[in-house]
């Protein structure tokens, strides 16, 4: 009796433990839960997502699948083909044959205008489509149709590998879903704005800011944060005024801001009144929120508050990042998993501060907890990346190139600290050095000599031999290099074969090879002169004694103003003696190395262009180039006024024609229009010796030779 109730208790056990294992095992199953597993799901634990997913796709049955999870887990090794780039980071676009809008016209003009831009398709390592595809909202009237059908026609799509498709709205009403854009991608990269950490393909999509139809095209606005005063003193602690939804997603954290608002130092006012069924939907907040919100004016706000709230939308971005960016507020983020633009390159964290948008009612006491100090290191931070990446579609487009540019194994990579200090890592160019000391812009020494660049147009002349003995007595000179631009040949015992001093004569063809970073300058500094420079030995060591102090700016004698002149509505230039100047003129400077490399390689050819048909406003460009990169005026030295013998070189002298100046004018406007700003600065510093001028024994002074100098 005892055995058969053991036998009975053994059978009922493995009946169970089979049922628990077949069965359940089924109930788990694809079919009974109605879902496929996620490669993930039947992954190994000691191997990752693209080990799993790229050795699995070749023996999975379902194309579908395959073609839909290769996507997703695109790389720039398995979705982009590196041999089109061999020749260059240059990009095509498409032909426009379809009806686009005014924002994607933007960017088209920005990047057929830009250095990155080829006609030759053959020649493109990247391809930018003709067809708008920045909304992508059914709902939307910028929406276009039939998309699918029209990339296929498209004679270089191939499924989209090795294109860049920008994207500003995607999905539509009730979830806006993010991947919603109507059609297949294929292994296309995605410039896109409220792009999630989740969607996000690292080292291939792109995140970018949400801008409007007013962003600037070039240039744009610097920032409104004039001032750092220490300690702030805002009227307001944080801000926020924008609608609010009442209901569906992105709602949730707006319709609870009024718990926060208290009309004193945290002002958050929101409004229903926006679409066509707001009535519909109202709640019983929404006639006192409305009425509150037309009490605020929103710039004053945003130029008042410390921080600025910037809640998700519909979307995980707003146009509030941008806005708040660019008035020095300091962005509060509340929209959970949002990649902010450019995160794989920018340090957001020293710019804004982040917080969980569940946790709203923290948020008060989180913003009075930051110091003084780091509010003060945050604003000067929203700045400067406003300034360098997001005040213009221009930039914002250069930095999506940039970040593209970086993947490809053979090109530079820049370290993030150049992405997050100034100047930015759109003037930084990795293939002139592997070091960061090297560049204008570091703490480093810039060494004890310099290279003197001579521009000749007038042949072999008295002024130019004298100017040659001035040079080889300069205990700082390294060598100089002679730009022959003369129809009159090198002479073959030329005066200056007994000067003690290395002379290399390069023959050129145009006036902007003056500034060709040519192999043999091998020094920091360029003193670059024109061939009729009256300078003397003293005023040529000052020169660069100053300029050692600042190796980012130009440093020399002449200088040049610009002004705005209302009668006309443009820039002009002037050669006045004034009170300030803005311009040092490159016929008796310093300058660092690196700007005859930025000079040749960043500049647009358009820019160049300019140049040699005018055969004028080479010096012009150039300080234009440096006050863009660095903000900074340049700097003048001494009281001299003149610095040309105009007594030798008389009419043949290219500055004495009566166009000259008329011309200049016209550069500027055309520099102008072409940077979208006025870079240049304006300053009223001069830096003279010590002693300079005053009433001692001339003995005492170091440059004495300054002193005999007339104006």
């Amino acid at each position: 009796m005892q055995a058969k109730k053991r036998y009975l208790l053994l059978f009922v056990t493995c009946a169970f433990l089979g049922y628990c294992y077949f069965g359940g095992y089924r109930l788990k199953s694809e079919k009974w839960t109605g879902r496929s597993q996620l490669p993930y799901e039947r992954l190994p634990s000691y191997l990752s997502l693209n080990e799993e997913f790229y050795d699995k796709d070749l023996k999975t049955s379902s194309g579908a699948l395959v073609m839909s999870q290769r996507i997703r887990y695109c790389r720039m090794e398995t979705c982009f083909d590196f041999t089109r780039c061999k020749q260059g980071f240059t990009v095509y676009v498409y032909p426009v044959e379809d009806v686009i809008s005014p924002l994607y016209q933007k960017i088209l003009n920005v990047i057929t205008e830009s250095r990155y831009y080829t006609s030759d398709p053959a020649r493109a390592c990247i391809f930018v489509l003709a067809l708008d595809t920045l909304d992508r909202d059914p709902l939307s009237t910028e929406f276009v149709h039939n998309l699918p059908l029209k990339l296929l026609h498209l004679p270089y799509w191939n499924n989209g590998r090795n294109h860049l498709i920008f994207n500003l709205y995607s999905g539509t009403w009730p979830d806006y879903a993010e991947e919603s854009l109507a059609f297949d991608v294929g292994y296309a990269m995605l410039a896109k704005a409220s792009m999630s950490i989740f969607k996000h393909r690292p080292d291939f999509d792109v995140s970018i800011p949400l801008f409007g139809k007013q962003h600037p095209e070039r240039g744009g606005e610097p920032g409104q944060a004039l001032e750092n005063n220490f300690p702030n003193n805002k009227k307001y602690v944080a801000a926020f005024k924008g609608k609010r939804y009442v209901h569906g997603i992105g709602s949730e954290t707006r319709n609870a801001l009024y718990h926060l608002h208290n009309g004193k130092d945290l002002v958050f006012v929101t409004t229903c009144r926006h679409g066509k069924t707001w009535r519909e939907f109202q709640d019983e907040h929404c006639q006192q929120d409305n009425q509150e919100y037309d009490t605020y004016d929103y710039e004053i706000l945003l130029m008042n508050a410390t921080f600025c709230l910037v809640p998700r939308g519909r979307r995980l971005g707003s146009f509030r990042f941008l806005e708040a960016l660019r008035s020095g507020c300091i962005p509060v983020i509340l929209s959970n998993s949002w990649a902010l633009p450019f995160h794989e390159r920018i340090e957001w964290n020293q710019a804004v501060i982040f917080s969980d948008e569940r946790l709203l009612l923290q948020i008060p006491d989180i913003l009075r907890s930051v110091s003084n100090v780091q509010i003060l290191k945050l604003r000067q931070q929203t700045q400067f990346l406003w300034e360098r990446y997001f005040s213009s579609i221009e930039k914002i487009v250069f930095t999506v190139f940039e970040n593209i540019r970086e993947r490809l194994p053979w090109e530079g990579v820049r370290e993030r600290i150049v992405w997050n200090t100034s100047p930015g890592a759109l003037v930084i160019l990795p293939q002139f050095t592997d070091s960061q000391q090297e560049l204008p812009f570091s703490n480093s020494n810039p060494g004890n000599t310099f290279t003197a660049i001579i521009y000749s147009q007038l042949g072999s002349t008295a002024v130019l031999y004298r100017l040659l003995r001035s040079l080889a007595k300069s205990k700082y000179l390294d060598k100089i290099i002679l730009m022959w631009n003369s129809d009159i040949p090198v002479p073959r015992k030329p005066r200056w074969q007994g000067i003690r001093a290395s002379i290399h004569v390069v023959a050129v063809d145009g006036i902007s090879q003056r500034f060709y970073p040519h192999p043999l300058i091998k020094t920091s500094a360029i003193l670059s002169l024109d061939e009729d420079a009256t300078l003397n030995t003293d005023e040529i060591d000052f020169a660069f004694t100053v300029w050692r102090s600042f190796p980012d700016r130009i440093v020399g004698y002449p200088a040049r103003s610009h002004y705005w002149d209302d009668s006309k509505r443009s820039w002009g230039y002037t050669s006045k003696w004034t009170n300030d100047y803005s311009i040092i003129l490159t016929g008796a400077a310093f300058y660092h190395r690196y700007y005859n490399t930025l000079y040749t390689e960043l500049l647009s050819s358009t820019l160049h262009k300019t140049v040699e048909q005018s055969q004028n406003c080479e010096d012009i460009l150039m300080n234009f180039l440096v006050s863009h990169v660095t903000r900074r005026p340049p700097i003048k030295v001494t009281q001299r006024k003149l610095y040309k013998d105009t007594t030798v070189a008389g009419i043949r002298s290219p500055w004495n024609d009566p166009d000259h100046f008329i011309q200049r004018q016209t550069c500027m406007n055309t520099f102008v229009a072409v940077f979208g700003y006025m870079p240049l600065l304006r300053s009223n510093m001069r830096l003279d010796p010590v002693l300079f001028k005053d009433s001692v024994s001339n003995l005492r002074k170091k440059y004495r030779q300054i002193e005999l100098v007339s104006n």
